[in-house]
């Protein structure tokens, strides 16, 4: 199934030819648009606006808290303190056997 209606491409074909002749403009600048990807941006917007089918917007994810960040980062740092000091002691142990014998 088709992801964008005819419709849809016809608004994005005719602001690539905006875009080409120097006429088509951004939104509330009003300045030239020179962009490719700008270009196909305004024209899926006005096929929206038509009632097009295009697909919906990407959204940006919702971030958490900062307290949950926080308290994440403290458990982390935690456990490596604890895998580091292992380590030290056990290297520690195996050298000094070796002196003695």
């Amino acid at each position: 199934m088709a992801k964008y209606s005819k419709k849809a491409q016809k608004t994005v074909k005719s602001a690539m030819h905006r875009k080409k002749k120097g006429t088509l403009t951004s939104g509330r600048s009003g300045k030239k648009v020179t962009s490719r990807k700008q270009a196909i941006a305004i024209g899926l917007s006005e096929a929206r606006e038509k009632g097009a089918k295009v697909p919906k917007k990407k959204t940006a994810k919702k971030r958490t808290t900062a307290k949950k960040r926080t308290t994440a980062k403290k458990r982390t740092t935690a456990k490596k303190r604890t895998t580091a000091k292992k380590r030290t002691t056990a290297k520690k142990r195996t050298s000094r056997k070796r002196a003695r014998s």
